[in-house]
């Protein structure tokens, strides 16, 4: 449960943080956050498959430093990547 509120909450911050980066990719802050999330939960989800370690670690309670980072990293970076897709779609098919 911890994984996915950390994928949430860092894919939130990624999606804002994309949308602010540049107008291409801005969809106002509601939608930020919302692409953010879903963004953050399926890429943190992918990366918690691929890294069986982080998997195993959350199921037996031991979370580390470095597991908690992977899935800051992999949240926040799924939370960017999908608001930038998002967006630049949206403005490219505005103009």
């Amino acid at each position: 449960m911890e994984q996915i509120l950390i994928n949430l909450v860092a894919g939130a911050l990624g999606g804002n943080a994309a949308g602010k980066s540049s107008s291409t990719f801005d969809l106002g802050t509601l939608g930020n956050t919302i692409a953010g999330l879903v963004g953050g939960g399926v890429l943190g989800q992918i990366v918690s498959l691929l890294l069986p370690a982080i998997t195993s670690a959350a199921a037996t309670g031991n979370l580390s430093v470095g597991n908690i980072i992977a899935q800051v990293i992999g949240g926040g970076a799924g939370g960017a990547l999908l608001t930038a897709l998002i967006g630049a779609v949206k403005n490219r098919s505005a103009a």
